[in-house]
């Protein structure tokens, strides 16, 4: 699934001392001169990194910085000292399981699991017995910094990079896995969602606490290095406000087009799941006194988990983000059939199912909140009153998404709808987005990586997008039927109209702001909130509810902490942030002097 970034208004503002300043280095030439000047009094040092960095141009320019210095340079990649290429599939393996679309979390591997401690000790060897200051020793790669290795090191730099520039490079296959020293061109994405991030992710953990330089490595002609102090200095800073996240657009079956209005997009041609606030995000923070912006992934501010989730969910689900904001495209200057503008019927796994099935900590927990309505708004929920429904399963079965079910509207019940409609999808819930509207998708994130659970049951037997010929004349979807039909609850358009269909209630006002609070179900896990102002707001975390917030009506909206004005951000129509459990009491401040609204989700529980 191809997917673009958008990065309008997308910086976050931080500020740093002027000696943290002056010890960051921007652009290639003075990230390489740097790390020169750092390195040429000592023996060893290691670069370790993500997925997608690219090796190469450290190889080749901190060749070119030591040539004029009578420094040789002695490069091993980490990779020598692997486990054998079978070993590390074999191993993967086991985690990628026979389920044809999802795996199980390795949640207890480390990356030391496919290291041959044999090579590990051979290399330690090597290092201990290098005395000569004039042959530098660098190992690079990932894990060239593990638990194994890093006392050895009079210096440790890491190289980040985004997930989303990491997932291109492998869709082309382009990306260079564990063990390989070329890219693997039939590496997929179960290897990586379900193994090889929980082994980067917890390397990188433990690399973090002995770095001594962080590089941004997601440009690789245009690299920043922070040394350790400034590096995390700016994480505290970023984490004390409102933070905002790079958005993602992505093509899809039933392709839309209202971006056309909001967003200039290169390369994007149709439009249909939008991702505006999530743990695979990227983060872009711009540092007083620089011209250029550092690109973190999101699984960096959970560095701070206390400040940023609070201290229930930092310790019920560690190291999971627990919430996350879709918004579906559903624009169309033409009528089109159903079967064009409708997202598949499916539904999403509660805790219980996933812990079973995948080893994920959180089930999928969704609500749709209506943005914006046109003639022929529609969301599909729920199963008609007078459906056969083990006919719609035989159909399902026999069409496995390949031939149509012509009759599929005797079955999937049809709600018209309007801006304000909140609509809740408890797991197990058969649903989809109709078109001719746009959603905010507002729920739970299962998985510390980011991986989508949906059980697709229909998608008419069409044709999706296919990105490359910029034609809707790609394969069609594959389904989840074992998945979807096993977690499905079988809800009726009866529960639908009087328990899913919620109301807003004024819970806040005083004439110049209302806050709302949408009726829930007992097993949803967030509050959904609206503010409704004209010049201000007030708000509050209480120090526990990280939330995400979503300005919907309005051109923009800074939110500001009371306590710290300087903590701030402005938002515009359509785009979130997320504001951190710690950031307390703060307030909305209408930039047009219009009237605006914000739209926010929350967890009930947080203690």
């Amino acid at each position: 699934m191809p997917l673009y970034e958008y990065y309008g208004n997308a910086e976050n503002y931080v500020e740093l001392p002027d000696a943290q300043l002056k010890e960051i280095a921007i652009g290639n030439k003075d990230v390489f001169n740097a790390m020169t000047n750092i390195s040429k009094e000592t023996k060893c040092i290691a670069i370790d990194g993500w997925y997608g960095v690219n090796w190469n141009i450290f190889l080749n320019k901190i060749k070119e910085s030591f040539k004029n210095m009578n420094k040789k340079v002695q490069f091993i990649n980490i990779y020598d000292t692997y486990k054998p290429i079978d070993f590390i599939e074999s191993y993967q393996k086991k985690f990628e399981t026979e389920d044809p679309s999802f795996g199980w979390v390795n949640s207890n591997g480390v990356i030391e699991d496919i290291m041959d401690l044999g090579k590990i000790n051979e290399l330690k060897n090597t290092i201990r017995q290098h005395n000569d200051k004039s042959d530098l020793i660098i190992v690079y790669g990932p894990g060239a910094a593990t638990n194994m290795l890093s006392n050895e090191y009079d210096l440790i730099f890491y190289a980040d990079f985004t997930m989303q520039l990491m997932l291109w490079q492998m869709w082309d296959g382009a990306l260079i896995p564990f063990g390989y020293k070329e890219p693997k061109k039939d590496y997929y994405w179960k290897k990586y969602h379900y193994n090889d991030f929980y082994l980067l992710y917890g390397n990188k953990k433990n690399v973090f606490k002995k770095m001594n330089y962080y590089i941004d490595a997601t440009e690789s002609e245009n690299l920043k290095m922070l040394p350790v102090n400034a590096y995390n200095q700016m994480i505290d800073e970023l984490v004390k406000r409102p933070i905002k996240q790079v958005k993602i657009l992505q093509p899809g079956p039933w392709g839309a087009y209202r971006y056309k209005d909001l967003w200039n997009v290169p390369g994007l041609e149709c439009n249909a799941w939008n991702e505006l606030a999530g743990i695979e995000l990227s983060v872009r923070i711009s540092i007083k006194g620089l011209n250029k912006t550092v690109n973190i992934p999101s699984q960096n501010i959970m560095q701070r988990p206390m400040q940023l989730v609070g201290e229930y969910v930092h310790k019920t689900y560690p190291d999971l983000f627990p919430l996350q904001v879709w918004l579906d495209d559903g624009y169309f200057e033409t009528e089109m059939p159903y079967e064009r503008t409708s997202m598949p019927i499916h539904d999403h796994p509660s805790t219980d199912y996933v812990k079973r099935h995948f080893n994920e900590p959180l089930g999928r927990y969704e609500t749709y909140y209506i943005v914006e309505a046109y003639k022929g708004a529609t969301t599909w929920m729920g199963y008609r009153d007078d459906a056969d429904l083990e006919e719609w399963e035989r159909l399902c079965r026999e069409s496995n998404n390949m031939e149509k079910i012509p009759n599929w509207r005797d079955f999937i019940k049809r709600w018209d709808t309007n801006v304000g409609d909140l609509f809740l999808i408890p797991p197990g819930t058969s649903h989809g987005h109709g078109g001719n509207q746009m959603i905010l998708e507002m729920d739970t994130g299962p998985s510390v990586v980011g991986t989508e659970y949906s059980f697709f049951t229909f998608d008419y037997a069409r044709n999706t997008w296919d990105d490359k010929t910029k034609t809707m004349t790609g394969k069609p979807m594959k389904m989840h039927l074992e998945h979807s039909f096993n977690n499905n609850k079988w809800i009726r358009e009866a529960r639908v109209r009087d328990y899913h269909r919620a109301r807003p209630i004024v819970v806040e006002g005083n004439g110049k702001y209302r806050k709302d609070r949408y009726t829930t179900l007992p097993e949803m896990p967030f509050h959904i909130e609206r503010l409704f102002f004209e010049k201000t707001a007030e708000n509050d975390t209480e120090g526990k509810y990280m939330m995400i917030v979503v300005l919907t009506e309005g051109t923009s909206v800074t939110i500001r902490s009371v306590s710290e004005p300087k903590y701030q951000t402005t938002i515009e129509r359509l785009q979130a942030c997320v504001i951190p459990a710690g950031f307390g009491k703060h307030e909305y401040i209408n930039e047009d002097g219009k009237h605006a609204m914000v739209v926010m989700i929350r967890l009930k529980r947080v203690n």
